[in-house]
């Protein structure tokens, strides 16, 4: 049990980056674009007025494009500013979720309210009370919950494991020649590499012994 657990473990270090990175761009996108989506209706005087989820809850499209920009600048960031860009992701998530949970579940009147002040020029919470008896939660609001949902465990996942990540760009790092003087001749990715650091693929220099199929071995 303990050797399943420790590889467990050792999986989640390992794909953090991709699986937190993924999940966020997965749960942003899905409430970004559930946000323009119709979240609840009403029927006022024989007329259906739908409210898109940016309309009923007016934080959606601002919080999501932040998850999705969070999502995007985790790969690329140091330590430090990968936790706190993970813990702001994982509080974006809980934001979401405790704004679009009570549209979806409920469907209170203020979800609609500006959808029925742009449709019948009345305006005021109360005011639009009176007009509206009834007010139904389409499928898209659920679909912004579970956007919501996935945004804040990609944060948790990111802020529990971002810790343990390997530095971006560190495979970049290493100056040291892909092939070392005399270990046989050049092929392609030799020559590439010697005319990206600026040498002469084709010179060999007097510390250094010829290629094994240089004219002078």
């Amino acid at each position: 049990m303990g050797i399943v657990t420790a590889a467990s473990a050792g999986w989640t270090v390992r794909r953090g980056r991709t699986a937190s990175v993924v999940t966020l761009l997965g749960g942003s996108a899905i409430a970004l674009i559930s946000s323009t989506q119709t979240w609840a209706t009403t029927e006022i005087s024989g007329a259906i007025v739908s409210s898109t989820g940016a309309d009923a809850v007016p934080l959606l499209q601002p919080l999501s494009l932040a998850a999705l920009a969070s999502s995007l600048a985790l790969a690329l960031t140091g330590r430090v500013v990968r936790l706190v860009l993970a813990a702001a992701a994982a509080a974006i998530g809980a934001l979401l979720v405790a704004f679009s949970v009570p549209v979806a579940s409920a469907a209170p009147v203020s979800a609609i309210e500006t959808a029925v002040t742009e449709h019948t020029g009345i305006a005021g919470s109360a005011s639009v009370a009176e007009l509206v008896d009834e007010v139904s939660a389409g499928p898209w609001a659920w679909a912004g919950v579970a956007g919501a949902v996935i945004v804040f465990a990609g944060g948790a996942l990111a802020l529990s494991t971002g810790a343990r990540w390997a530095r971006a760009g560190r495979r970049y790092e290493s100056a040291v020649p892909r092939s070392l003087p005399g270990a046989g001749p050049l092929d392609a990715v030799d020559t590439w590499d010697d005319l990206s650091r600026g040498d002469d693929p084709t010179e060999t220099h007097a510390d250094e012994p010829p290629r094994r199929g240089d004219p002078e071995a």
